[in-house]
């Protein structure tokens, strides 16, 4: 990544005003399962704590989305990472992370959650790099299987990747 597109990069919590570009944001990846608008603009609303978007110059580049489960507060789930096709491959989705973590929503954070289908190798190596990157231990398990899915929308099964725990700034 250039010097420049560093500090052209600008990370802050979404809005509900967000929720349409988000939306877009993520229907253009073309390998994310998309949500409704509203979805989206209740992330920014309710859980702007736990969710970040990366601007490029104003434009929206990345988004994350995550949550602390109520009974598990010392974990972050995350649900969504989108990145613009014309921004991959340049270390935004780990800075996305880093710097959600880095977030007073994320204080107390000492696990990371999520699931990641077998076909999306890009968020696969991005979590594992990640866990290895910073010498944190991870583990693959079984999450939700394709056959919890209703028969009219096939899905691959989702296995749950934990990260953790972590006992210091990352």
């Amino acid at each position: 990544m250039s010097i420049e597109t560093k500090q052209a990069i600008k990370y802050r919590k979404p809005s509900a005003e967000d929720g349409s570009r988000i939306w877009k944001l993520v229907q253009d990846t073309g390998s994310l399962d998309l949500n409704s608008p509203y979805c989206y603009m209740l992330l920014g609303h309710y859980f702007n704590d736990t969710c970040l978007v990366a601007e490029d110059r104003g434009r929206m580049i990345g988004f994350i989305s995550g949550f602390r489960p109520p009974r598990n507060p010392e974990t972050l789930f995350v649900w969504q990472i989108a990145v613009a096709r014309s921004h991959r491959r340049r270390g935004i989705a780990k800075a996305m992370l880093t710097e959600l973590l880095a977030q007073d929503g994320c204080r107390g954070v000492r696990f990371i959650e999520t699931t990641v289908s077998p076909s999306n190798i890009a968020s696969r190596r991005l979590f594992l790099g990640f866990a290895e990157e910073k010498s944190i231990p991870s583990t693959v398990t079984v999450g939700y299987g394709a056959d919890m899915f209703p028969e009219e929308t096939p899905h691959d099964d989702e296995p749950l990747f934990v990260i953790g725990p972590f006992f210091n700034d990352i």
